[in-house]
């Protein structure tokens, strides 16, 4: 999974199929906080937090969460942030509990829905993924549907719904045309389906806009063969399905 920011917030998003995205790639900052934060309130250990989750102390920031949520168990962004410090624990059982209550406490907080839907996703939990990607996306004030539409493809990929799939990517791509991973799953999509030509053009395409290839295509071949060795179960068919594509 990978993370990006938005106005101070970390929001979390599916990397494509574990293949074409660095797994610590945009990970930069804490979340931001608009409240005061006074020395023995909840506030104020959430703001602890974040400056450890920052400069990643994971366990002393997991401890000054801990402490928010005793004083005030429905502070959102407390929740929210211990969330995302389970997600880095790769507890996910646990990042999905708290991202659960934030959207319980904030329904309609999409960033809350949307790093919900990347938990399910890292347990396998495919519908209700999607139908946490499609809350985020369904908010109009959410900032960056094109994650939300992105990480809703690969749960219907996942699912097997293949056109459902292509058409979650496009609407990624519609929003933002420079954003290479819908690509990577429009490629995996389209090459179940049959539509092997399609497949092979779109790949090329996310090869061209990926900043760690910028079209360099034998550096994506050798590096897709090198994760091979890395990878197992749905990942190393995700590898081995790319490896196929390239060869089109």
């Amino acid at each position: 999974m990978e993370q990006t920011m938005e106005n101070g917030r970390i929001k979390l998003t599916c990397a494509t199929l574990a293949i074409c995205f660095l797994m610590s790639a945009g990970c930069a900052s804490s979340p931001s906080s608009t409240e005061v934060a006074h020395e023995g309130d909840a506030g104020f250990h959430n703001t602890m937090g974040m400056a450890f989750l920052k400069e990643g102390k994971m366990q002393l920031a997991y401890v000054e969460f801990q402490k928010a949520l005793q004083l005030d168990s429905d502070h959102r962004d407390a929740n929210y942030n211990l969330g995302l410090t389970c997600f880095q624990l790769e507890d996910y059982e646990n990042s999905m509990k708290y991202f659960l209550k934030v959207t319980k406490i904030a329904p309609d907080f999409p960033d809350g829905h949307n790093n919900l839907g990347v938990s399910y996703m890292q347990l396998g939990k495919w519908s209700q993924a999607a139908e946490s990607f499609s809350r985020a996306i369904a908010n109009p004030i959410y900032q960056t549907p094109e994650l939300a539409y992105y990480s809703l493809g690969l749960a219907m990929y996942r699912m097997g719904q293949y056109v459902k799939a292509v058409d979650s990517f496009k609407d990624s791509i519609r929003r933002d045309r420079k954003f290479a991973l819908p690509y990577y799953g429009m490629a995996l999509a389209y090459n179940k389906l049959g539509r092997y030509g399609e497949a092979a053009e779109v790949l090329e395409r996310a090869i061209q806009l990926d900043t760690q290839f910028q079209g360099d295509r034998e550096k994506k071949l050798a590096s897709l063969k090198e994760r091979l060795f890395a990878v197992r179960g749905e990942e190393e068919r995700d590898v081995r399905d790319f490896l196929d594509i390239m060869q089109y």
